[in-house]
């Protein structure tokens, strides 16, 4: 499903424990690192395609996590050009994406990376909240901004940490989750 644009709708999942830490997924096979996120389907409302993902990417369901809020609107990327595919229609030039911020309220021994048949990740960790614009595949990262600003003030609604506040070193404790 692409929109008149060249756009997929997707969903982005942004994690949060008690800690105000953020999980982190390696992506099967990669050293690329990202939150967890999917496209929803033509028969879905973002909240479905949400819980969907949220299962078939880290294992968990709706009843081991609290759905603080979304963005208020669609946060759009670009694909560089060498990975958009011209010979197959409709041409999807990038994603449009809602954006959810979720805490997690089981422990760790819930997350299963290993859900699904084809699974999005091999690993994970919990990381500093502003520590994914550094490690974020550089084309994503002005939406990863968008979003992480934008609720930021769900996870610290005391005031919102500078991003100065993540050392690149700090990468944060390794979850179970992986294999």
């Amino acid at each position: 499903m692409i929109d008149s644009d060249g756009f997929r709708p997707n969903v982005g999942i942004i994690i949060c424990n008690d800690q105000q830490r953020l999980f982190w997924g390696r992506r099967v096979g990669q050293n690329a690192w990202q939150f967890p996120q999917g496209g929803i389907r033509a028969d879905e409302v973002p909240i479905e395609a949400m819980y969907r993902e949220l299962e078939e990417e880290v294992g968990l369901r709706p009843c081991q996590v609290e759905v603080l809020g979304y963005t208020r609107r669609w946060l759009r990327y670009r694909l560089p050009k060498r990975f958009i595919r011209r010979h197959c229609g409709p041409v999807c030039i990038g994603q449009k994406q809602i954006w959810f911020m979720l805490r997690v309220n089981c422990g760790e021994q819930a997350f299963c990376l290993d859900h699904t048949e084809k699974p999005e990740f091999d690993a994970w960790r919990w990381v500093k909240y502003w520590q994914p614009l550094r490690e974020v595949v550089y084309f994503k990262r002005h939406v990863y901004l968008q979003a992480l600003e934008e609720l930021a003030p769900l996870v610290y609604p005391d005031g919102v940490p500078e991003r100065r506040d993540c050392p690149s070193g700090q990468v944060g404790l390794l979850g179970h989750g992986h294999r």
